[in-house]
């Protein structure tokens, strides 16, 4: 299997940031969010647990329209952004929140047959792709290695079966995260009556995405007592072929501490 290569800087983000923040037809992404009478969720903005319910089921219907091996894209370039998840030894352990259909996980379990990943989503027909994904690949001892579970943390908190409070420690001790960055291309792409809430927006079949800047990742963990690493805007821009058009992705990619 060929290498996978890892870009980063294929533009600059304040760039991008300037091209946006100067083209009107951006300007409804700049402005404070103010619920209308048209915006698709302008009657439950809150995050209360029939919501969480909603995303749930909007969820389970993507992954069950996109249940074929087309749409699913092993992410090996991962092991190049996240070194050490290939260099950890024995008794390290990965929780990996938002699992997907196992795109991220695939890769960390062929790279280090030492580690073991706990996986959760909160849709169950991603947890069923994922499993599917995982018994297909081969990876020996697997069953030893992996353990899917469903958990939506937007509405519940550390899953106590998972470890006890001491133990609990080691599953934070430190964090890594590739998240979808502020003026990603799918950002602009949205209309504004698809906004939800502030950088917040629902596409048509009640799946939502939130686009992140460096200010709020580092409150979030710094808030939480971690120490910062590595923060960036990371920017990649790639082509469709078939269409014969170039796209500019922004990933936030950050790695944060707790100290010891």
């Amino acid at each position: 299997m060929r290498k996978a290569e890892y870009f980063s800087k294929d533009f600059e983000w304040e760039d991008l940031r300037a091209q946006v923040e100067n083209d009107p037809s951006f300007s409804y992404h700049l402005l404070p969010f103010e619920p209308t009478s048209f915006s698709l969720n302008s009657v439950a903005t809150d995050q209360s647990r029939s919501s969480a319910a909603d995303g749930s089921h909007a969820w389970n219907s993507f992954h069950h329209r996109h249940s074929s091996g087309k749409f699913f894209k092993e992410r090996r370039y991962l092991l190049e952004e996240f070194p050490e998840l290939v260099n950890w030894k024995g008794n390290s352990k990965v929780l990996e929140v938002g699992c997907g259909n196992g795109s991220t996980v695939l890769p960390i379990l062929r790279g280090n047959e030492n580690i073991v990943v706990y996986a959760c989503d909160c849709s169950t027909e991603a947890l069923d792709r994922v499993k599917e994904t995982i018994d297909a690949s081969n990876i020996a001892a697997v069953e030893h290695h992996f353990h899917p579970f469903c958990c939506d943390f937007s509405v519940t908190t550390f899953p106590t079966w998972l470890a006890c409070n001491p133990c609990r420690e080691n599953f934070t001790q430190t964090s890594q995260q590739r998240l979808t960055g502020l003026y990603d291309m799918t950002m602009l792409r949205f209309e504004e009556d698809k906004r939800v809430q502030f950088r917040e927006y629902m596409r048509s079949d009640g799946t939502r995405s939130y686009f992140f800047c460096l200010d709020t990742v580092r409150d979030l963990f710094v808030g939480a007592g971690f120490k910062q690493l590595e923060l960036e805007y990371c920017c990649v821009k790639s082509v469709n072929r078939r269409k014969g058009k170039s796209m500019q992705r922004v990933w936030v990619h950050g790695k944060f501490q707790k100290p010891v």
